[in-house]
């Protein structure tokens, strides 16, 4: 029988500690020492690795994390942040580096005990993904562009933060659970014992720790507006091809060259992103849009809105002349009259007589109405925008 390497009265007080978070069970009560000589069990790696998979006890905690770190995200003004929300198409795994008895650590929030992908990381995916982009040609990305993005990797004085900022990540492992994973180094004679490569070597399996696929990512960059370039007013648009492209090529986490760590943003919330951003952007459009007419004075702000009646006129004619010939009544002779009712309230001059000008180049094409009293009033409305 396996255990783990603390007291007896610790594993009495706790009563055992499969509920405890997994990267507790990992990294404090990992159940691979034999008991009696304390070495490990090497034949049994992959079993004690199964005794830290599931969330237990930490379920609750990850729920609350990832739903504290959404409400903080949206405190902040929609033009500031960009959560993305994302699913794994492949395991993720992260800080195999790490000093363990499996050979392969993994890197677990302290003292949370739950798997994350620390932000600085999260930056530097999203670096090679912007440097790749810039080699492959993409005028929009240039370097200037990515050092204001991210920084520069520079010593002393030289060193410039960049504008954007990633949070750390916490995935919500598919199924509540973590996963056992294997590598398996076929030549190992050749690597350690520098001999000669061949097919007789004896395959050495290694078990480490993933997330499944299928788990949620939430990604949250935000953005200090003071640091963006005069060339890059819409960050977000700018950084939605990185984020693809880091996704879908680069990976995050541990072995993403053998496809660890491809994600994909998820469908639902994309579109649900999509459509609240277009609404603020159109928000924003709006605004600005009325602060620029409440500069104007009244007879600019009169001239501006009888010029869009206007183009309705000229749009409608254009559509009228491409086709065969004139007809009485048609969409034409509507939005005529509906110009001249308009006109003949206008005070500032230069609208009226463009207005004129416009009806008069109709009138020639479609001659003057039928009915005798329609024909004098369109005439003296002439007269009075004219004069």
């Amino acid at each position: 029988m396996n255990d783990a390497a603390v007291p007896k009265y610790v594993v009495k007080a706790a009563a055992g500690f499969r509920n405890c978070p997994p990267g507790h069970r990992f990294n404090l009560y990992f159940e691979i020492w034999r008991e009696g000589n304390w070495l490990i069990d090497k034949n049994g790696k992959a079993e004690a690795l199964r005794q830290c998979l599931a969330l237990g006890a930490a379920l609750p905690v990850l729920d609350a994390l990832r739903r504290r770190q959404q409400a903080l995200a949206v405190t902040l003004p929609e033009p500031q942040r960009h959560i993305i929300e994302a699913v794994s198409t492949a395991p993720f795994a992260t800080g195999l580096g790490l000093e363990h008895p499996v050979d392969n650590g993994f890197a677990f929030l302290t003292p949370y005990g739950l798997p994350y992908l620390a932000g600085s990381g999260v930056k530097g995916v999203l670096r090679q993904a912007a440097n790749e982009l810039r080699d492959d040609g993409d005028a929009a990305i240039t370097q200037p562009l990515i050092d204001a993005l991210f920084g520069q990797e520079l010593q002393g004085a030289d060193a410039m933060r960049g504008a954007l900022a990633c949070w750390d990540v916490f995935p919500q492992p598919f199924g509540d659970s973590l996963v056992v994973e294997i590598m398996t180094p076929h030549l190992g004679d050749y690597y350690q014992n520098k001999g000669t490569p061949h097919d007789a070597g004896k395959p050495n399996p290694i078990p480490f720790l993933a997330v499944p696929a299928h788990s949620a990512f939430r990604f949250v960059v935000t953005c200090d507006p003071a640091r963006l370039p005069a060339e890059c007013p819409d960050w977000k648009t700018t950084l939605d091809p990185i984020i693809e492209h880091a996704f879908a090529w680069l990976g995050f986490g541990a072995k993403t060259a053998v496809g660890y760590g491809a994600l994909a943003e998820d469908p639902a919330a994309a579109e649900e992103r999509r459509r609240v951003e277009d609404q603020g952007r159109q928000r924003a459009a709006a605004a600005a849009e009325a602060a620029r007419r409440a500069q104007l004075s009244p007879e600019d702000q009169e001239l501006e809105a009888a010029r869009g009646r206007i183009e309705v006129l000229r749009s409608a004619f254009d559509a009228a002349k491409a086709k065969p010939n004139y007809q009485p009544g048609s969409p034409i002779d509507q939005e005529r009259l509906k110009l001249f009712q308009e006109a003949v309230q206008w005070q500032g001059p230069t609208a009226r007589r463009e207005a004129a000008a416009l009806l008069r180049e109709v009138i020639k094409w479609t001659g003057w109405p039928g009915k005798k009293e329609r024909k004098q009033e369109f005439q003296a409305w002439l007269s009075a925008l004219e004069s």
